[in-house]
């Protein structure tokens, strides 16, 4: 599959698309399937997928696994464990808007833990970029006025995401030390090996607070989405993007959430799009454009 979709920047499309439905979903089906449930059943069905794809590789890969193994554990906790779990909690508490404007901070956060960990500089053409294309999802969350954003009260699920969006950055930016040499399936199958190990306790204790996944066909179809797209593909492409183009590159693409939520909702919701949304697209890939134009690593 990566052979047909090779691009870095088609693989990070890509991914905002996958991830801009499931945040959509998560915040639709909350009151179906429970944040902790859903996080776990997601990488469940994401690790049966993965695991046909990597076993092959294990016998061979054991030795690179094992040394690697604290790089993995840390990534696994971080990428599997952390950021979609905390975000679907979010999403109990908070609105989608809000949550897509703090979600958009990811770059900012990445660039800002590159600069102090990894000592990786912008220029000043790159830093424009990276601005604009803030400007461009601001305008779009805010509906071209600054009111909107009095109106968006802080709450619970608001420092939720935000711990979600720097737990992002860090597994960004620690993909810098994933193992060399180890098959991407195999990579992934660990990470979400690691991962589930980690939702497990808390899975099974959202279960005895008698929060249960209520099954119909619709939250049954919202599970499997999950984990086959935003789980299985996105993080597949997701990890091989981020090693062609660096961290802070790749963690601009976020900014394409606020942008297909734009065109979904127009699409499925019939909610037709305004002047201000045109303006918000416009700036976010002028600003990508302008910070993926130049190499930088």
């Amino acid at each position: 599959m990566l052979k047909r979709f090779h691009h870095p920047y088609l693989l990070l499309t890509l991914t905002s698309l996958f991830w801009s439905i499931n945040m959509v979903l998560g915040r639709a089906i909350r009151d179906e399937v429970p944040p902790l449930s859903l996080a776990f059943w997601r990488w469940t069905i994401a690790l049966t997928l993965t695991l046909p794809l990597a076993l092959p590789h294990l016998r061979g890969q054991w030795p690179l696994l094992r040394r690697g193994w604290p790089a993995i554990v840390i990534l696994g906790l971080l990428g599997v464990g952390g950021y979609n779990t905390l975000a679907y909690v979010a999403l109990q508490y908070t609105a989608a808007t809000n949550a897509v404007l703090l979600n958009s901070f990811i770059p900012i956060a990445t660039i800002t833990l590159s600069w102090i960990f990894l000592k990786k500089q912008l220029r000043g053409i790159e830093w424009l970029g990276v601005l604009t294309s803030l400007l461009g999802v601001m305008i779009i969350v805010a509906r071209g006025t600054v009111s909107t954003f009095a109106g968006l009260a802080p709450n619970i699920g608001d420092l939720w995401m935000l711990c979600a969006v720097f737990v992002w950055a860090l597994y960004t930016i620690g993909l810098q030390w994933r193992p060399a040499g180890v098959d991407p399936m195999l990579l992934l199958a660990a990470l979400i090996g690691i991962g589930l190990v980690a939702l497990a306790p808390a899975y099974a204790w959202e279960i005895a607070q008698g929060r249960l996944i209520h099954v119909t066909p619709k939250s049954l179809a919202v599970i499997a989405y999950t984990g086959v797209f935003p789980g299985f593909l996105g993080y597949i492409f997701y990890n091989r993007a981020v090693g062609e183009v660096g961290a802070s590159k790749a963690s601009l693409f976020i900014h394409l959430m606020p942008v297909f939520g734009t065109l979904l909702s127009a699409a499925f919701l019939d909610e037709v799009p305004q002047i201000y949304h045109f303006i918000g697209i416009a700036l976010i890939f002028v600003g990508i454009y302008l910070t993926t134009a130049i190499r930088f690593r």
